[in-house]
């Protein structure tokens, strides 16, 4: 695309520098509750969305993989999305039967597994990974109540120090309207858009997907897997 993103991505950074700080000050507070450690992959099953600027920044990252690894990336990236949207239907569904706090409660406990783990349950943008996946595992508010990893030392009932995800949000739905407003953008609806991690790396963020060009792309998500399971040229 035709707009340059490095200071949008420059700001993105300096917001997960501070969240970084965050949680390095909350894991030294509670060293013996704060169990995230290599080899842990719990959080890497969670079911979580992305805000635009957080997918295009995991995307620009994602493109400077050799190209095997990318293949093979999206490849797990496109069953990952399918799961996801069917899990997405039937959360859709329930909405109209239960309250918001139970809807969160049951996509908590859904697990889908990120498409960017290697068999070894690295990440492979380790480095470049989204803002949810740094502070899995300290106390979170969200929806004005706090929740914690499942795994760790936190004790269900004691009151500690929360990280406000829903003010984290605000600010990278903020600084995704501003790319939307930079690039020009006729669609409205993509200013509360949120994505999983796979479609997040399977999309071409072109001037076309944002509805910016004469010739709008007819379809900006790469077809990882064909109907025969192969990849498309």
């Amino acid at each position: 695309m035709n707009l340059d993103l490095s200071q949008f991505f420059s700001e993105y950074e300096a917001l997960v520098a501070q969240v970084d700080a965050v949680f390095k000050k909350v894991s030294g507070n509670f060293v013996s509750e704060v169990r995230c450690k290599e080899g842990c992959s719990d959080c890497c099953h969670a079911l979580f969305d992305l805000t635009l600027i957080e997918a295009m920044y995991l995307n620009s990252k994602f493109s400077g993989l050799a190209e095997i690894r990318r293949n093979e990336v999206l490849i797990e990236a496109d069953k990952a999305d399918r799961k996801a949207q069917l899990l997405k239907r039937k959360v859709s569904k329930d909405a109209a039967e239960v309250d918001q706090a139970e809807i969160l409660m049951r996509t908590a406990k859904e697990r889908l597994r990120c498409p960017l783990l290697d068999l070894g349950d690295k990440c492979a943008l380790y480095d470049y990974r989204p803002i949810t996946c740094r502070i899995y595992g300290i106390p979170l508010e969200i929806g004005g109540k706090s929740h914690t990893c499942g795994l760790s030392g936190f004790e269900p009932g004691r009151p500690y120090p929360a990280v406000k995800l829903e003010r984290i949000q605000d600010m990278l739905l903020l600084l995704s309207n501003r790319v939307l407003d930079a690039v020009g953008s006729k669609y409205d609806d993509f200013r509360l858009m949120h994505v999983p991690v796979s479609t997040a790396l399977m999309t071409v963020y072109s001037d076309g997907y944002f509805g910016c060009s004469d010739s709008l792309d007819q379809d900006s998500t790469v077809a990882a897997v064909d109907e025969s399971g192969g990849q498309n040229a």
